[in-house]
């Protein structure tokens, strides 16, 4: 063998080996999955996710359902075909681990702040309905159970479910119209409405779970729309207001935004 040839093998060598070396060298990425869903009209392992004292509530029909991901945890191990398996899939979707854990460096501390956020979503999403229609947290106490769910993500179909406990569509019709609605977004107190990511993945879960409408704060349109099941109907929002209307306007066969 030539010490051309040699040189050769070795570079050869060289290379397959650091291919190797980065297919099972642990990357910063998680992958994840459409996860649960749940109606916040209804019950969550056996207690009403919303429970009003203070004022009459209605008798709803029809559902909210709020989505969410699941994802590799902080501590998984996520190799380059795992990402390229990821990249191809239709229901799996890769994000830098520090865009899915922005805050805490293990398990606990990552639950520990993502049940913060709950509550804190959970008392705008109060203060937001209760703004709208006029009545006083003073008076109307709301309490929200959802177990295992963290994040701030279903801050508006929160609100959504406390104003169609209590009023409806106003008119004495329920917000849904008798449909299963599904949605995402984070709220403030004032009931803007925010982005949250992971968009693609909710729309899929939604679907499994047998909605055929789904809420989108309309900054994530385009991410909405990427892998949209067959017959999901997309309807942008950016307020709680907005949110009612559009969902009023489907009932009755009015103009429903679209992406």
């Amino acid at each position: 063998m030539s010490s051309r040839t040699r040189a050769l093998a070795f570079c050869a060598a060289l290379v397959l080996a650091l291919i190797l070396a980065a297919a099972f060298a642990p990357l910063p990425y998680s992958v994840a999955y459409p996860g649960m869903t749940a109606n916040v009209l209804g019950n969550d392992k056996g207690k009403p996710v919303i429970t009003i004292t203070g004022a009459g509530t209605r008798k709803t029909s029809g559902q909210l359902r709020m989505t969410s991901i699941v994802a590799t945890g902080p501590d998984a191990s996520v190799h380059l075909p795992d990402i390229l398996k990821g990249w191809l899939s239709t229901d799996e979707a890769v994000m830098p681990r520090e865009a899915v854990y922005p805050v805490g460096e293990n398990t606990e501390e990552i639950a520990e702040h993502n049940a913060k956020q709950m509550e804190e979503s959970q008392d705008t999403a109060t203060s937001a309905a209760l703004g709208r229609l006029g009545k006083s947290a003073k008076d109307i106490k709301v309490k929200l159970s959802l177990a295992d769910v963290g994040g701030p993500s279903a801050g508006l179909m929160f609100a959504l479910g406390i104003v169609d406990k209590l009023d409806g569509d106003g008119a004495g019709h329920d917000l849904t119209g008798g449909r299963t609605i599904a949605g995402t977004g984070t709220i403030t107190a004032g009931g803007k409405v925010g982005a949250v990511g992971g968009v693609p993945l909710k729309t899929q879960a939604a679907h499994r779970d047998g909605a055929s409408v789904f809420l989108v704060p309309r900054k994530e349109c385009t991410d909405a729309r990427a892998e949209l099941p067959k017959g999901m109907r997309l309807v942008p929002v950016t307020t709680l207001d907005g949110a009612v209307d559009a969902l009023k306007a489907l009932r009755t066969g009015g103009k429903v935004p679209s992406c």
